[in-house]
């Protein structure tokens, strides 16, 4: 048994999305404050932080072609020291590999890892449930494993599901986790005066249908286009389709609506599937390029570059505003379950990151500091709450946003 495995790279660096130099000052002051105050970087670190990503950028697909059958992943490093450094896993000795990378020998090839994990998924495909307890599982390429997350008590649980699948036992570890992953909708709170023209940008909060039965508030992820038809993407738990949604803060009287879900996946309690969806805009509102930066300025969206596993990403949302962390693994099981401990629906494809999340904070935004947007959130284990300024108060899971604009035939709304 093990605890969490994300230390090693809880504050690595930001992913780049060109080859360019860059220093700390590109990076947005929302994201630089909030940055310094999650990751617990100084000014010099931050921009020693930036020179290894930019290595780890030009480097990572020389390395895995180098490397080929033997190749075990790449990832970005915090030192003892505080300095960071790009590390390339290897099956083969001595394998060689460009300077200023740091080689390290392990068992398993990511290809082998990655067809454990699969065959994890095959279960659910054939329809077998993960058993009570078992929260989810990913590919740790620190850890050189498949990292299946149980409950506490659970192990029993965990080693069935293992025995079931037909898995090679030894590439699993299993790591406990003392809060449940839950879907991050949450409870409005009384706003300030309505606004009948929103500017909709990521992380701003919105309601799904009031006066329904069943209100609950999420948050924008990012703006998009379908053609000429303006909407924004966020979470599929967050409404179905056709369902209308209503800015949160002119939801009471007279209620500004914002438009409806013209498209939304998530799966039921025993289903396993995507959470996704993107609301059509009505005509009387903008949209912006951007993510709310609550008081510390708005953070420009530039792009979609993918992050590789180690990137430092921050996220927005109505609840708990800016919170930063890293990405800890990418294409991500996770069975949620509800406030009664019951089946809450099992997402496929998420990525994991050591942000925190709140409920209300759902759909909201991810990115990285230098603007590229990674995708919309999806939910977590945890909370925000005596985080004192550190990395720390749980997980949460993000669905990626590339996917998510070519399912629904999306653009993504970006400014130079």
């Amino acid at each position: 048994m093990r605890k969490p495995g994300i230390s090693a790279i809880a504050t690595a660096i930001l992913m780049a999305f060109s080859t360019s130099a860059w220093a700390a000052d590109d990076v947005a002051p929302a994201l630089k404050n909030a940055m310094q105050r999650d990751l617990g970087l100084s000014g010099p670190q931050l921009a020693q932080y930036i020179k290894a990503e930019r290595l780890a950028n030009k480097q990572q697909k020389t390395i895995e072609k180098q490397l080929g059958r033997n190749f075990a992943g790449t990832w970005l490093e915090r030192k003892a020291d505080g300095s960071y450094s790009l590390v390339a896993a290897t099956t083969a000795i001595q394998q060689a590999v460009p300077a200023g990378v740091e080689s390290r020998q392990v068992r398993n090839s990511l290809a082998a890892l990655k067809a454990a994990k699969q065959q994890l998924d095959s279960e659910l495909e054939h329809g077998v449930r993960a058993p009570k307890g078992v929260y989810g599982w990913a590919v740790d390429l620190p850890d050189n494993s498949v990292t299946l997350s149980i409950a506490p008590g659970a192990e029993d649980a965990g080693i069935d599901f293992i025995a079931r699948s037909g898995i090679d036992a030894s590439v699993v570890r299993f790591e406990t986790m003392q809060d449940a992953p839950k879907l991050h909708k949450g409870k409005p709170t009384p706003p300030p005066p309505p606004v009948a023209n929103v500017n909709v940008q990521g992380g701003i909060g919105y309601l799904r249908q009031p006066g329904d039965g069943y209100l609950y508030a999420c948050s924008v992820g990012f703006s998009v286009t379908q053609g000429s038809t303006p909407g924004f993407a966020t979470a599929g738990h967050c409404g179905d389709a056709g369902e209308v949604v209503y800015h949160e803060l002119s939801q009471w009287v007279p209620g500004v609506k914002l438009g409806a879900f013209a498209a939304s996946e998530m799966p039921g309690d025993f289903e396993t599937g995507v959470d996704q969806g993107w609301v059509k805009l009505d005509a009387a509102h903008s949209l912006s390029a951007s993510v709310y930066g609550y008081g510390s300025g708005d953070v420009t969206v530039h792009g979609s570059t993918e992050g590789v596993v180690g990137t430092a990403i921050c996220r927005s949302g109505r609840t708990s505003g800016w919170r930063c962390g890293a990405i800890v693994a990418k294409d991500v099981t996770i069975s949620y379950v509800d406030d009664n401990n019951q089946p809450d629906g099992t997402v496929t494809g998420l990525t994991r990151t050591s942000a925190c999340s709140e409920g209300g904070d759902s759909g909201g935004s991810f990115i990285t500091g230098v603007g590229q947007a990674q995708g919309v959130l999806s939910g977590g284990s945890g909370s925000c709450s005596g985080r004192s300024g550190k990395t720390g108060g749980g997980n949460s899971y993000f669905s990626p946003i590339n996917p998510l604009l070519a399912d629904y035939s999306l653009t993504l709304k970006t400014s130079p």
